[in-house]
């Protein structure tokens, strides 16, 4: 018997990384359950099942399911942003380099996974934005802690695009708008899943990269940041509690498309991936709410 491909496995081969790495997923399986699982480097498009809190207590099954559709790897309680977290970002955009991280929030719902389409609003489709980011996803609920503390309150890492509108977000008839020109059904896709803090030895000194139809449109490293993981999370654990599930999106290096001569927007059709170092590939489609 001739053994039907799996075109996600096929897809996914050449991002799994090293063996040794976990990578947390969840995903629809072949019979539409939506599962926690390690994804199976070795036989890609098979998820061990997790059983339990991930972000709690949990154990990893010998049961193995087929993965049918990525998710988005996990269910922010809530999306802290930093804005100009990179100076050559800064320049691009005329903002000064900021003596503090400066906080957006994004809408949980504006949260999807690895293949879900990025959709252009009909409320504003003509200035949609990609933002490549790291994502620090906290595991343990943190309040008033010091930087040397910070990543013992960290889980993991996953990509993110912070799909932005521009036009809400700084036309001056929208009131400059950020939360909103960055909430957007669609607007966060993370994925394509959590690697887990262990596994990444430097989250500060990651390639990152933004590819826009196959194009490099975005090129730095996380060492560029102003404020790196730790300050970041010490800064924004002393205005908020920092709850389990939290996603803190780091910032956007320079190459953003609002910026450019003429401007580089999103167009459906369009494909865009976040590629970051020792995490993995985030790839979305581009398409126009009707």
């Amino acid at each position: 018997m001739v053994e039907t491909l799996n075109p996600f496995a096929e897809k996914m081969k050449f991002q799994a990384g090293s063996r040794d790495d976990m990578k947390i997923v969840r995903f629809l399986s072949e019979n539409k359950e939506v599962l926690t699982g390690v994804y199976e480097t070795d036989r890609p498009g098979v998820a061990k099942i997790i059983e339990g809190d991930i972000l709690g207590s949990y154990k990893i099954t010998e049961r193995e399911e087929k993965i049918g559709q990525l998710l988005s790897p996990l269910v922010p309680v809530n999306i802290l942003a930093l804005g100009i977290n990179y100076q050559k970002h800064g320049e691009e955009t005329a903002m000064s380099v900021p003596s503090q991280p400066v906080l957006f929030i994004k809408a949980t719902g504006s949260v999807v996974g690895q293949d879900s389409p990025v959709i252009l609003p009909a409320a504003g489709p003509d200035c949609v934005d990609y933002e490549a980011e790291l994502a620090v996803v906290i595991g343990r609920q943190a309040k008033n802690i010091k930087p040397h503390e910070a990543m013992n309150y960290v889980f993991g890492y996953t990509c993110a695009n912070d799909v932005s509108a521009r036009d809400w977000q700084f036309d001056a008839n929208q009131k400059g708008q950020w939360a909103r020109g960055k909430s957007f059904d669609t607007f966060c896709p993370l994925g394509p899943w959590i690697v887990t803090k262990d596994d990444v030895a430097d989250p500060n000194d990651l390639a990152i990269r933004a590819i826009l139809n196959g194009q490099v449109v975005q090129d730095a490293r996380t060492s560029e940041m102003i404020f790196d993981i730790p300050a970041t999370i010490s800064h924004l654990s002393r205005s908020m509690t920092l709850l389990p599930g939290t996603v803190i999106l780091t910032g956007t290096p320079e190459g953003i498309g609002f910026t450019r001569q003429p401007p580089l927007f999103l167009h459906a059709g369009d494909v865009i991936s976040v590629e970051i170092e020792k995490i993995g590939v985030l790839t979305n489609r581009v398409i126009r709410e009707e």
